[in-house]
């Protein structure tokens, strides 16, 4: 159920009206936009008196909305949510570029693509220390010893870090990770995702395998349902029968997701296509579908990389990547964060 309050509506009322609804057992989510105010109920609201809520004086209007997901529900928040890491902004017209390797092999080797993805405008850094791999036999990572070469680039070049969370016992080592990066294996493990959200730091959350976009926004319900609000959704392709490429791009999802959630929206066109001639053209028809962000594999040789090196360009062809990327940009009224 939303409540919409009149734009005349003092704190005292509005006070007043949180803790009567808070009295009734229901949660409440209040966002003060630049041009409304919105009370989200969240719970069993079948007990809430509709005309009794709507004859109040400073409400405006009373609906009930049928989607599943609450807090990640736009109806619940009308202006976009900018999730800041660091100083780079996702969303509100804010576009960051994550880069980095499928995985960490080395020090030098991170510290080398580091510096040169961030030369080419990429503020983020992505690498993963803990691989979730198909075959059990294949490079699984380095674990801690991942984390905390990421940890030392992170000092070396200032850009905050990305990786993958597995299992919520690694939960400490991540301290010194700025965003914690949930796979699509795990977008439907709940008990990690309720972990997460008791977290203070900014979640990517990657589509499912063959998720719908419903099943995709009540993961993120899952983590914000914690106290977590900082979600970034990242489309990563889904599997279909079409096996050509890796995965399926599904760039309708970003308009559409748009329209549902308030939270912003990020590709990574590597996992999709699995084809690093591909990430070129699809990053730029990501943009244009309206993304908030990309999140881009780079290795600085693709051919001997651990993990996906066929998806994965070369630092060179990233920065062939950023240069359209920029132009491209102000085009859909969007900056680079």
């Amino acid at each position: 159920m939303i409540i919409t309050i009149k734009g005349n509506a003092d704190q005292k009322q509005i006070n007043n009206l949180l803790s009567w609804v808070d009295s009734m057992g229901l949660k409440t989510n209040l966002s003060v936009g630049e041009h409304s105010t919105i009370i989200g109920l969240v719970g069993d609201t079948t007990k809430v008196d509709i005309d009794l809520i709507r004859s109040l004086e400073i409400v405006e209007d009373v609906k009930r909305i049928q989607e599943p997901f609450k807090k990640a529900n736009r109806k619940f928040h009308p202006e976009d949510t900018i999730v800041d890491v660091a100083g780079h902004k996702f969303g509100g017209g804010f576009f960051p570029v994550i880069a980095g390797p499928c995985s960490v092999e080395s020090y030098d080797q991170v510290l080398y693509i580091a510096k040169e993805v961030k030369k080419s405008g990429a503020t983020i850094l992505r690498g993963g220390a803990f691989k979730p791999r198909t075959s059990p036999y294949a490079f699984q990572g380095l674990g801690e010893e991942g984390l905390d070469i990421l940890v030392n680039v992170k000092k070396e070049t200032g850009m905050p870090i990305v990786t993958e969370l597995m299992s919520e016992d690694k939960i400490p080592l991540f301290k010194d990770v700025d965003i914690i990066q949930i796979g699509a294996r795990n977008m439907q493990n709940f008990d990690l995702l309720k972990a997460v959200g008791r977290t203070d730091k900014p979640i990517v959350l990657k589509r499912g395998l063959s998720a719908t976009m419903e099943e995709w926004l009540m993961s993120a319900e899952y983590v914000m349902s914690e106290g977590n609000s900082q979600v970034i959704l990242c489309e990563r392709g889904i599997r279909t029968y079409e096996h050509y490429t890796r995965n399926t791009l599904d760039l309708s999802a970003i308009p559409l997701l748009h329209e549902k959630t308030h939270l912003p929206i990020i590709v990574d066109p590597s996992h999709a296509s699995g084809i690093s001639r591909l990430v070129k053209p699809m990053s730029l028809a990501a943009v244009g579908s309206g993304c908030d962000g990309l999140m881009i594999e780079v290795h600085n040789d693709p051919p001997r990389a651990l993990s996906d090196g066929a998806q994965s360009l070369r630092p060179d062809q990233f920065d062939d990547v950023m240069t359209v990327v920029k132009k491209l940009l102000p085009m859909v009224d969007k900056k680079l964060s």
